[in-house]
């Protein structure tokens, strides 16, 4: 358990400052920009514009009846190995970066179900408009740097049985 702890204690930490960054910016955006017109950082390229979105990524799902139960089950599907597999894994310089991915994609995924659990819907508030990239926040930053984080390691730096010891710390270790 010594050793358990401050691995815990880390992981927590991680987790928290992402939730509370994506918390923090999605309170002022609230309070700043509901309500209000486009606040325009770069013209024609990036503006702040308030969204609640009650649907997926790109509004996928916005007319299906039972989403809600459906991002709590995937996120928990996402979550729970997630956390398992940061708990399990050895915090060495190598295991760095994947540990640092997974991190982010927790603390992401679980910015937006508070969200969800507690608006029913998701605070979106960044517009790229120079490729009309649909409005999205600081969790969905998280989540997406993790999962191109993550594509990358997976397919140039770790080797295949690096690979299966990180992502199946279940079995026993060679």
């Amino acid at each position: 358990m010594k050793k358990t702890l401050p691995k815990i204690l880390l992981i927590a930490a991680g987790i928290v400052l992402i939730i509370l960054l994506d918390q923090l910016t999605k309170a002022w955006a609230v309070r700043a920009l509901k309500d209000a017109p486009d606040l325009v950082l770069i013209p024609g390229a990036l503006v702040f514009r308030y969204l609640e979105n009650t649907g997926m990524a790109f509004g996928f799902l916005k007319a299906f009846k039972h989403r809600e139960l459906f991002f709590y089950i995937v996120t928990g599907v996402i979550l729970v190995p997630v956390l398992v597999l940061l708990l399990k894994m050895q915090l060495k310089k190598r295991n760095l970066p994947i540990f640092i991915a997974f991190l982010m994609l927790a603390g992401g995924a679980v910015g937006n179900l508070i969200d969800r659990v507690r608006l029913h819907y998701v605070v979106d508030f960044i517009y790229f408009s120079l490729i009309d990239f649909p409005v999205f926040n600081v969790a969905d930053i998280f989540v997406s740097l993790s999962c191109v984080l993550l594509f990358f390691l997976i397919l140039f730096v770790y080797k295949d049985e690096e690979l299966r010891q990180l992502l199946w710390p279940f079995g026993k270790k060679k």
